[in-house]
């Protein structure tokens, strides 16, 4: 009995100090923190590849550059962590902005010939978003298409019609409802970058403390459950579906900004880009886990390595498939450090 005693005093510690280890890199893992030591490692690597990597300004341009798919990522997680796809967020980007363009500028511009005043531009553009997200909700809850179909379908007819009340060519200076955001500055910052890290910090609070958070976590986890607890589900479905579309609309409003003009092909391949980084951010497609930690680190990987690989003069036919590299890579640590399966079958 002493042996045992003694054996189990001199081993308890050690049992303690892994366990203290184990749980603070489990809480590491799921706070979404697991890709920011890539990210410093990649910052080391940028700062002798390229000078200039460093400097305040060109981390400032990653972040300006980073500001759409960061608003459409976080949309896009709204839906994410219901076990939901939202494929249509992609035209939204492109049509919200076109529509309240051509609503706004004289037919010899290329508008209707409406000519609404000019402060009504980001009213239409989020008025129009949210609009298509509820109709994305709508016909998920109500009518009970698969999201996936439903989503795709709308996003074919959204760029269809970009080109149709565009007639297939872009607007240019719609108008400074439409391009301050995304084109001003407040203290030597982009405006574009202060409303991605408000978004971001106010999405994020939500997630973690508000009882509208903890649903979003309740229904992706298990629906059943979540009913069984009291939680209307389908409401909270639906309105994942119009948050994921208001940010969307943001999103194409600062690109439009920054352009300083709605582009047929505004948003074009950003809904793949976001799913890379809600994935890369430990975002599951299961649904049911995440953290807007995460998914700004998944955001920040991707202009890092976009930033980095054209700094250091790389071809840019080049720069695409070294990305979807480096993005596939990332995920697999992001699967291994958070000990899932890569095979998460997801509610589509």
């Amino acid at each position: 009995m002493s042996v045992q005693t003694e054996m189990s005093s001199t081993t308890t510690p050690q049992h303690a100090g892994q366990s203290k280890l184990s749980a603070i890199g489990s809480a590491f893992v799921a706070q979404g923190f697991t890709m920011y030591p890539v990210l410093v490692l990649l910052m080391i690597v940028g700062a002798f590849v390229a000078p200039a990597f460093l400097t305040s300004r060109n981390l400032i341009n990653i972040l300006e550059q980073v500001s759409v798919l960061g608003l459409t990522t976080i949309g896009l997680t709204f839906v994410v962590l219901i076990g939901r796809l939202d494929l249509s967020l992609e035209g939204i980007v492109g049509f919200a902005p076109m529509l309240a363009a051509v609503l706004l500028v004289p037919a010899a511009s290329g508008g209707f010939g409406v000519e609404l005043p000019s402060w009504m531009g980001l009213v239409i553009a989020l008025g129009a978003a949210g609009l298509i997200g509820w109709f994305n909700g709508f016909m998920v809850v109500k009518v009970g298409l698969n999201p996936f179909i439903s989503t795709l379908g709308l996003l074919v007819l959204l760029r269809g019609g970009i080109l149709i009340i565009s007639n297939g060519r872009s607007i240019y200076s719609p108008g400074p409802a439409l391009t301050y955001l995304g084109s001003s500055k407040v203290l030597g910052m982009p405006t574009a970058v202060i409303v991605f890290i408000v978004v971001a910090s106010i999405v994020g609070l939500v997630f973690q403390y508000h009882r509208y958070g903890r649903a979003l976590y309740a229904v992706g986890g298990n629906e059943a459950a979540a009913r069984a607890a009291g939680i209307n589900v389908d409401r909270v479905i639906w309105s994942a579906f119009v948050f994921a579309a208001l940010l969307s609309g943001l999103a194409g409003v600062l690109m439009t900004g920054r352009l300083d003009s709605a582009v047929t092909t505004q948003g074009e391949g950003i809904i793949f880009s976001a799913f890379a980084a809600a994935v890369i951010g430990g975002v599951s497609l299961g649904g049911g886990k995440g953290t807007i930690i995460g998914v700004v680190s998944g955001v920040l990987l991707i202009g890092v390595i976009n930033n980095l690989l054209t700094l250091a003069q790389v071809p840019s036919f080049y720069v695409q498939a070294s990305t979807g590299a480096v993005i596939i890579i990332a995920a697999v640590l992001t699967t291994l450090a958070s000990h899932r399966s890569s095979g998460v079958k997801t509610r589509t």
